[in-house]
């Protein structure tokens, strides 16, 4: 059963709690980045200590993931949706009141599990309300932007605000937010779930033997692994790095997500008409070069280019490829989304943990050097997907 042949279901609200959903994980993605300058005036946090916590994050968001594709599509998305936005703001909290750094550990775990059910489910919601692919990647796109007010909304608020009223009361308002957001999704009727008859467990083993699949996974593993890596490292760079105040530094970040936010809204026009395919390929070769501005910039003002330009090049790029997978899996979406968030998960986890330990020997412009050899390979495996 697809979600269009049930008229009781109002698309109109669920799009909008997905979005909402959305500026959630918008929060979650762009909250260590932006938080470890500030953090680090009380806690002690070196840089290697930031790819810890992604580590943590990530693998939370990583099993977050493989629960969600086992169940999406026997059981629905509404509880995912709704315990996921509630989790995420109650992380917020915890990591308000942590004292030291080891109490920052669990409540990234709990950030990274809730932020992962809320990803994988909002995503798959939206995809299921549109059939085509161009439209599939279109509304994906547009979701994106929603993503990228959330991870917008943190850094210009820790610029702005900080000063002002302190980080905590931020974050507080925060989880505010993840709470009216997990409250509107438990209001709301879902669409019912398309394999109540069967465990999708039992068809895992079909996709994960499918080329395309894996593919897409391995497209997605690397590109996962940039997003975390470029949004947890471009701050501590451009205050470590560049000399800039972590004041600028958070505005130079919100600047690479208001990048990310408005090609994205772009892009929901534009792939109405345009190949994705050509959208992950432009992007991320354009994305490759700005990584590599970046690590050559000789003045701050520079860095700060090419890191807004990496957000505009890569930022269609996620939700391209998963309106890609989604037209091909059409009645299959949860499962199939499963495999490809816990494989990207994996990249996501990684990533940032191996650009840590690149850091710590190299320096941080090697951060930006390894981004822009995993765009590479993005383009490559791009290629081999068109092909197929």
């Amino acid at each position: 059963m697809t979600t269009t042949s049930a008229p009781p279901i109002a698309v109109r609200p669920l799009g909008a709690v997905a979005q909402a959903g959305m500026f959630v994980f918008g929060i979650v993605m762009a909250l260590v980045g932006a938080i470890v300058p500030p953090l680090s005036e009380r806690l002690s946090i070196e840089v290697a200590d930031v790819g810890t916590l992604f580590l943590a994050m990530n693998f939370a968001m990583l099993v977050a993931s493989l629960v969600l594709g086992l169940i999406v599509d026997r059981f629905g998305l509404k509880l995912p949706l709704a315990c996921g936005a509630a989790l995420v703001g109650a992380a917020l909290v915890l990591i308000g009141r942590a004292l030291e750094y080891s109490q920052l550990i669990p409540a990234v775990v709990a950030l990274g599990f809730g932020g992962g059910l809320v990803n994988g489910s909002a995503n798959t919601l939206v995809a299921d309300l549109h059939d085509d692919e161009r439209r599939k990647a279109a509304a994906l796109n547009l979701l994106g932007m929603f993503f990228g007010f959330g991870a917008l909304f943190l850094p210009f608020s820790i610029g702005a605000l900080t000063s002002r009223f302190g980080l905590v009361p931020l974050l507080l308002a925060a989880a505010a937010l993840c709470l009216a957001t997990a409250l509107a999704a438990a209001a709301l009727a879902f669409p019912p779930p398309k394999q109540r008859q069967g465990w999708p467990l039992a068809r895992m083993p079909q996709f994960l033997g499918m080329p395309i699949v894996l593919l897409l996974a391995l497209l997605l593993f690397f590109l996962s692994g940039n997003e975390f890596t470029l949004g947890g490292y471009i701050s501590t760079y451009l205050t470590r790095e560049m000399g800039l105040s972590i004041e600028a530094a958070s505005y130079a970040l919100g600047g690479y997500w208001a990048a990310l936010m408005a090609t994205r809204a772009v892009l929901s026009r534009v792939l109405l008409h345009a190949s994705p395919h050509a959208v992950v390929l432009g992007g991320a070769l354009v994305a490759a070069a700005a990584a590599l501005l970046v690590a050559a910039a000789p003045v701050p003002m520079i860095a700060v280019a090419g890191v807004v330009l990496l957000g505009l090049a890569g930022s269609g790029l996620f939700p391209t490829v998963l309106g890609i997978a989604s037209a091909r899996f059409r009645e299959n979406s949860g499962t199939v989304f499963g495999i490809l968030f816990t494989i990207a998960l994996s990249g996501g986890m990684t990533m940032p943990w191996v650009a840590g330990q690149l850091a710590e020997e190299a320096g941080l412009g090697a951060v930006f050097v390894l981004a822009a050899v995993n765009f590479a390979v993005i383009a490559a495996i791009g290629l081999a997907v068109r092909r197929r």
